[in-house]
C-alpha cells in the first residue's frame, strides 16, 4: 500500500513511552517529591501513545492493505550473512494490540496516580510503568525475531522491578526474582528457536520467514 504520511508518526507510539521513563527518571532522582510532574508526565505519554495508535489503526483500516507495511529506520544487526534491521511491522493485529496496551496502559497509569499517590518511590514506580509500556509496544511492534526479543526481554526486565518494587519486603523480592529467573527459561526458548528459523529460512524478518517457511519446513515436520 501507498505510504500515508500518518505512517510516518509510528515512532511516535514508542518515543513517547521512552520520553516518560527518561522523564520521570530523572525526577525520580532531581525532584521525587514532585508528583504532580510526574503524573502529568507519566499519564500525558501514554494518552498521546494511544492518541497516535488511534490514528494508524485508523489508516490501516481505510486501507485494506493486503500486505503488512514494514517502517525501516536503521541497519541494526549486519552480520555475514544476517541482516537484521531496527523495522516495525503495521498490520491489523499489530494496531490491535497498539490500542490495547496503550488504551489499557493509559487506564493503569491513570489509576496508579491514586494508588500509589502515597508512595515515596512514585516517581520511580512511573518511570518503570513507562518503560514497561515501551518495551511491550517493541514487543508487538517489531518485524523481525531480534526485535521482538528485545521486547521480550525489557517486559522481563520491567516485570522483575515492578513486581519487586517494594523490595524491601522480603516476599516481594522473592517474587521478582522467580518472575526474573523464569523468563530466563524462556529466553533459552526464543534464541534457540531463532537459531533453528534462521538456519532453516536464511532470514529472522516476519516476512521474508513466511515466505520460506512453507518451502524450508515441512508442515508437521522434525
Amino acid at each position: 500500500m501507498p505510504h500515508d504520511p500518518a505512517l510516518s508518526l509510528a515512532w511516535l507510539v514508542l518515543a513517547l513511552p521512552l520520553a516518560g521513563f527518561l522523564g520521570n527518571g530523572a525526577l525520580a532522582f532531581l525532584a521525587p517529591g514532585a508528583k504532580r510532574a510526574v503524573s502529568v508526565l507519566g499519564v500525558g505519554v501514554l494518552a498521546g501513545a494511544f492518541a497516535v495508535s488511534v490514528a494508524l489503526f485508523a489508516v490501516l483500516a481505510r486501507a485494506h492493505a493486503a500486505e503488512p507495511v514494514v517502517l525501516t529506520y536503521w541497519s541494526w544487526l549486519p552480520v555475514g550473512d544476517l541482516r537484521v534491521d531496527f523495522a516495525l511491522q503495521l498490520d491489523p493485529l499489530s494496531a490491535v494490540m497498539l490500542l490495547v496496551v496503550t488504551g489499557v496502559g493509559s487506564l493503569i497509569h491513570l489509576f496508579s496516580v491514586g494508588y500509589m499517590g502515597h508512595d515515596r518511590g512514585y516517581a520511580r514506580y512511573f518511570a518503570y510503568l513507562n518503560l514497561f509500556v515501551f518495551f511491550m509496544l517493541v514487543l508487538v511492534l517489531g518485524a523481525s525475531f531480534p526485535v521482538m526479543f528485545v521486547g521480550w526481554e525489557g517486559v522481563g526486565l520491567c516485570s522483575y522491578l515492578l513486581i519487586g518494587f517494594w523490595f524491601n519486603h522480603q516476599v516481594n523480592a522473592d517474587a521478582g526474582k522467580k518472575a526474573f529467573i523464569v523468563n530466563r527459561i524462556g529466553d533459552a526458548g526464543f534464541l534457540i528457536a531463532m537459531y533453528l528459523i534462521f538456519q532453516h529460512t536464511g532470514s529472522l524478518d516476519f516476512r521474508t520467514v513466511l515466505e520460506r517457511a512453507p518451502a524450508a519446513l515441512a508442515a508437521g515436520g522434525p
